[in-house]
């Protein structure tokens, strides 16, 4: 099983940027696959996640309305549009697959993890 986080970076507040997860190893319909961040001194925090079964997504409070989690199963793809960032969402980003397809953001619910990308946003 892999998952390969890209497209961290330096954004000004205010801005965009998408993530990518890239899935391999594991039968991609059957899991669900989140997003969690972990900023310094802090606990890792779950902020999207989409079932890879039936498309269902979920959003933690904060960023409902600015972010947007998106699939493209033929290519074993997630993505995450994040828009109008702020400066609390710099943090390490993590995708991460709960087997059993069902809509999620219990950290302990998923069982692998990408090594995660570095989103930085400047005020």
């Amino acid at each position: 099983v892999q998952l390969v986080e890209s497209g961290g970076g330096l954004v000004q507040a205010g801005g965009s940027l998408r993530l990518s997860c890239a899935a391999s190893g594991f039968p991609f319909d059957r899991y669900a696959i989140g997003w969690f961040r972990q900023a310094p001194g802090k606990g890792r925090e779950g902020i999207a996640c989409i079932s890879m079964n039936d498309g269902i997504t979920e959003y933690e409070d904060s960023v409902k309305g600015r972010f947007i989690i998106s699939s493209d199963n033929d290519k074993n793809m997630v993505y995450l549009q994040m828009n109008s960032l702020k400066p609390e969402d710099a943090a390490v980003w993590y995708c991460a697959a709960s087997p059993g397809a069902l809509v999620t953001l219990a950290e302990t619910d998923f069982d692998h993890w990408g090594q995660g990308t570095t989103v930085i946003v400047s005020s």
